[in-house]
């Protein structure tokens, strides 16, 4: 033990573990700038071949230009009463919110969450909404909170609708001549080192705005007031198109959702005969605005460029102290991020910006006006097969990829709702001339509508025929390519299932 002791403590046993010490340092340090200059080279490598194919890779191809604050619909008092709270009007966050701001656009159809859901129709299940279910419930409600005024004695269902809904009237307004602005940019601080995290608050003060309006125009059409409808069913298009620059993906997924809101009265009014020939023009005139093929090039580019590519640089060059955690972790994080080699952000990055680039992105071809669930299955499958087993390389990829094959779906969704409603409003201005719908939708062009939309997903003429008590069957393959005969495809839980079946517009048979 002695001579043990004497040895490991020796001048030259301390030389030779010093000296291999270093080695191993020098070792570990040539790994690591090895592994740097790999990855980092792989990723320019990857971006000078894009580059020179027209794509870009930087946040400012995605950014929305600035546009003058006094034409700024974003920055509207009313508008801004539901984002300042939290964010200003440079698009700096605040932290703490305040408290003393009130949002403006809150805006609500029932009271404390309740949710009288069998009111509402559902144009994708040809179902049109029951007023006077809507109608018992404010009345009903009245008899315990003076939220939503009521009339003494009920009235017709729209009339206690518009009513109760009357509540808002003064926010609408103020709304809708904001709408009237020309340009739309909410302060989102696109420049921020964590982009992921840019406030969006409201958004879903626009979405519970929609609901309002489309309940509003649904009973003003019920009232016989069409013109009233339509400038509801316009204002939440302006809604719809407030945020169409705007490079981030769940902005987008939100219009979706708001289009189709808007779309109710729009296939309501339809149904039953409401609109006049020069408000169908409108409405028209309104949805060929829509262009959801090229919202989804900049949304998944926004995605890569801004999200993506925003995340890796906050990786790449992290700040010394985290936002909202404390300093024991931020010291932590900040540890172990300094311990992995930038080469590997770089490959992390790579494997997800060349799914997006190859694949996802050319799901939309928007010169053929086609997106194509073949491409849409072919990236989910891809990314599937690549992160089946977890790398070093691919841990960003598992997390950030699976979702977007759900997005492609929802975009040509809506692109082939947009499609059908403008042939549906096309077919009922033939309607209103010839006393019938026609035999075919070639005798709708050019009068009626300038060019017959095709179907998003093949690029086949959407299949359309009358039925034998004078309406008619319009509708696209759908997902699934596959034409069901214009059977829509339900879950078990009622609701539309887009993966199946056809996306159809029709109306309900006559009673």
């Amino acid at each position: 033990m002695r001579r043990f002791f004497k040895w490991l403590f020796s001048w030259r046993t301390a030389r030779r573990a010093l000296i291999g010490f270093a080695i191993f340092v020098t070792l570990v340090a040539l790994v690591i700038t090895e592994e740097n200059w790999r990855g980092k080279h792989a990723w320019e490598k990857f971006k000078r071949e894009w580059e020179a194919k027209g794509e870009r890779f930087d946040r400012a191809s995605v950014v929305p230009s600035p546009v003058p604050d006094d034409q700024n619909f974003a920055l509207t008092p009313i508008v801004a009463s539901c984002y300042l709270h939290e964010l200003d009007k440079n698009g700096h966050q605040i932290q703490p919110p305040l408290t003393n701001i009130v949002n403006r656009l809150k805006m609500e159809i029932a009271y404390n969450n309740d949710s009288p859901t069998n009111g509402f129709g559902n144009w994708q299940k040809s179902t049109v909404s029951n007023l006077k279910v809507l109608q018992q419930y404010y009345r009903a409600l009245a008899e315990k909170t003076n939220e939503f005024p009521v009339p003494a004695q009920a009235q017709s269902p729209a009339a206690d609708v518009l009513l109760a809904l009357s509540k808002y009237d003064s926010a609408i307004e103020e709304l809708r001549q904001a709408s009237k602005l020309p340009y739309s940019r909410f302060p989102l601080g696109y420049d921020r080192k964590d982009p992921w995290a840019i406030s969006l608050s409201y958004l879903s003060a626009f979405k519970g705005c929609t609901r309002v309006l489309q309940l509003r125009a649904i009973a003003e059409l019920q009232n016989g007031q069409g013109d009233k409808a339509l400038e509801d069913v316009k204002l939440m298009m302006r809604l719809v198109d407030s945020m169409r620059t705007e490079p981030l993906l769940i902005s987008h997924l939100v219009r979706i959702a708001l289009v189709n809101i808007a779309l109710q009265p729009v296939w309501e009014g339809l149904a039953k005969h409401k609109w006049s020939d020069a408000q169908l023009v409108e409405l028209d005139r309104e949805l060929a605005r829509l262009d959801f093929l090229a919202d989804y090039k900049l949304a998944m580019r926004g995605e890569m460029a801004l999200c993506q590519g925003g995340a890796f640089e906050f990786l790449r060059h992290p700040p010394k102290q985290l936002p909202n955690m404390s300093s024991k972790i931020d010291s932590l994080i900040g540890i172990i991020r300094r311990l992995i080699p930038n080469g590997w952000v770089y490959q992390s990055e790579l494997r997800c910006a060349r799914p997006m680039v190859e694949l996802f992105i050319p799901a939309a071809d928007v010169n053929h006006g086609i997106i194509s669930p073949t491409a849409a299955r072919h990236a989910d499958a891809a990314i599937a097969a690549e992160t089946k087993h977890t790398t070093l390389f691919n841990i960003w990829e598992k997390l950030l990829m699976p979702a977007l094959g759900s997005a492609v779906k929802k975009f040509a969704s809506a692109q082939s709702s947009v499609d059908l409603a403008r042939v549906g409003i096309a077919l009922e201005r033939y309607r209103l001339m010839r006393g019938a719908y026609p035999e075919s939708l070639d005798a709708l062009a050019p009068q009626f509508i300038a060019k017959l939309p095709h179907d998003v997903i093949n690029g086949q003429p959407l299949k359309y025929h009358r039925t034998t008590d004078g309406r008619f069957i319009l509708y696209s393959v759908g997902w699934n390519e596959t034409d069901d005969g214009g059977i829509v495809g339900l879950k078990e839980s009622g609701s539309v299932d887009i993966n199946m079946g056809d996306w159809v517009w029709t109306y309900p048979a006559r009673q």
